[in-house]
């Protein structure tokens, strides 16, 4: 087996974040497994992949570039995948856990009748020793232990969260995974590293029947609510009481230059909208100050957010979960102490 692949999304000619961060964490893994790191681009206008995505370390690109790859269609993208994936054999391949990732990777690995884990929120090298006991024609007993090195430990919340499951594939490569955004550190390796681009020929295997759906039109409209850059985040969770209350979080959010965020129970109470919800089922931050407000600290939620440099919890409950991963704790009602930090941050701020 060879080495580590990453499936980058692209529009435009953009690559997106996920696939940044995972190329980030490949580098390291692939330096762990003593191979080479490379990515693959199917889109139109790739031209400048490589500035992108070169410094991360990547030491082969493959592209599939032309006009009738763009937009994302799921069957040339995975036909295209799959030929790569059978001639270079990979021993891993991982792609973000968004919408293009989450429609192609179980298809490519459905193809090549293979492993996959999804949602995974960590990525580490390591062994792992299979025992099998078996019984023998005279009866005997005996255990037979098969030990595999460097096994991608595949690391995501199961059971709702309430459990931490590590996954292996012990039997088929390549080991594939879905990572979730903004759970892996995007770090350039070398801004001046330099590697191969080597183009796909993809129409060997491509027929006009794999470009099936015909896209008619397309609209792409930009969230304003981006709570992954934000540097502060005024987080509240079914403890702040309404909708109503949720606009203090907006006031003191506003102050402190941030974004307002919430958990799932305020969302699901109708306090917030959906695009805020930060946690196993929302979105993953790692801001330098994160307020939560209200919030009892599920571990759903704790994994969406517990990479932040500072936790402040202001809670009535001062036995809240989340004030066991807080930097600072304040006991009492968010409506009672919000007020007052806005009051003080106004009068303070420049």
């Amino acid at each position: 087996m060879n080495n580590l692949f990453v499936f980058c999304e692209t529009e435009n000619g953009v690559v997106a974040d996920v696939s940044l961060e995972l190329l980030s964490k490949g580098k390291k893994l692939a330096q762990t497994l003593g191979c080479k790191l490379e990515a693959i681009a199917v889109d139109y206008n790739l031209y400048n992949i490589g500035r992108q995505i070169f410094k991360y370390g990547v030491d082969v690109i493959h592209i599939a570039d032309d006009r009738k790859l763009a937009p994302y269609q799921t069957l040339p993208t995975q036909k295209i995948i799959c030929d790569l994936v059978k001639q270079e054999q990979p021993q891993i391949m991982l792609f973000g856990a968004t919408s293009i990732g989450r429609d192609l990777a179980p298809r490519v690995a459905s193809a090549l009748r293979c492993g996959l884990t999804a949602d995974c929120t960590s990525l580490e090298i390591g062994d792992h020793e299979e025992k099998k006991t078996v019984k023998e024609d005279n009866g005997e007993i005996k255990q037979i232990v098969t030990p595999y090195k460097d096994l991608l430990y595949q690391i995501r919340p199961a059971f709702g969260g309430n459990i931490i499951a590590t996954i292996l594939n012990l039997h088929t490569r390549p080991q594939m995974a879905t990572v979730r955004e903004g759970v892996m550190k995007k770090e350039v390796f070398d801004e001046n590293y330099k590697g191969e681009i080597k183009k796909i020929d993809w129409q060997k295997s491509v027929t006009d029947l794999d470009f099936a759906v015909e896209i008619i039109s397309r609209h792409i409209e930009k969230s304003k609510i981006n709570l992954k850059a934000a540097p502060v985040i005024v987080a509240g969770g079914y403890g702040v009481g309404s909708k109503e209350n949720f606009q203090l979080l907006h006031e003191l959010a506003d102050v402190l230059g941030g974004q307002v965020g919430a958990s799932r129970a305020a969302v699901d109470a109708g306090f917030c909208e959906h695009e805020r919800q930060i946690g196993q089922t929302g979105v993953t931050v790692r801001p330098k100050l994160y307020i939560a407000c209200g919030i009892s600290g599920q571990v759903q939620h704790r994994a969406g957010m517990q990479e932040s440099s500072i936790i402040v919890s202001i809670n009535t409950d001062e036995n809240a979960p989340i004030n066991a991963i807080a930097d600072y704790v304040v006991t009492g009602d968010v409506a009672t102490v919000l007020p007052k930090m806005i009051k003080y941050y106004k009068a303070n701020s420049k």
